[in-house]
């Protein structure tokens, strides 16, 4: 392997850690607040040994999604992704990912994608719904991303807030505020 291969290669792993971070502090600031209690899930990984300071292992199973917690007493799921450019391509999410996010939102769950688009610093909370709607006209040969320029109509900015500085929580309230009126 090249250097050139393995700098991208390194790069596209890793390159939604800086707004997982993000989250994971809001996460903290919800819970201190006694706002919500919002938890990073796991990868199921079967450890196999180590050797010489490295740990061998596998996935045990496919994740689920990234987070999930209760937020004014009821369940919250969401799956988080952090794109460049002006399109999120729709084959980032897995369809066991979509399927997991539509059971729990038919138990009464929010359920939504958090979309970062890193080049123009902004993040939306995408719901379900609408994520389901790209997910199924791509399946029948449709657009295969949700373009940037379609979050004004079907998405909700996350803004700063004046005590978490990625106040998702406050958008998904409104979000759900939006789907039980309308």
């Amino acid at each position: 392997m090249t250097t050139k291969e393995y700098r991208k290669q390194t790069n596209y792993a890793n390159r939604g850690m800086n707004f997982e971070k993000r989250i994971q502090q809001a996460n903290k600031d919800y819970d201190a607040k006694g706002v919500a209690v919002i938890d990073k899930l796991p990868t199921p990984v079967r450890v196999l040994g180590s050797e010489k300071g490295m740990i061998k292992g596998f996935y045990e199973s496919k994740s689920t999604v990234d987070f999930s917690g209760t937020f004014e007493g009821r369940s919250i799921t969401f799956e988080a992704k952090s794109v460049t450019g002006k399109s999120f391509p729709l084959k980032n999410i897995s369809d066991h990912q979509i399927k997991h996010l539509q059971k729990v939102s038919d138990h009464g769950a929010i359920a939504f994608l958090l979309l970062e688009f890193r080049d123009m610093g902004e993040v939306f909370i995408v719901p379900l719904d609408i994520l389901k709607d790209y997910f199924d006209k791509a399946a029948n040969g449709g657009r295969k991303s949700i373009p940037y320029n379609s979050m004004e109509l079907h998405a909700y900015e996350v803004k700063k807030g004046a005590q978490v500085p990625l106040d998702y929580l406050e958008t998904a309230r409104k979000m759900e505020e939006v789907k039980w009126d309308g």
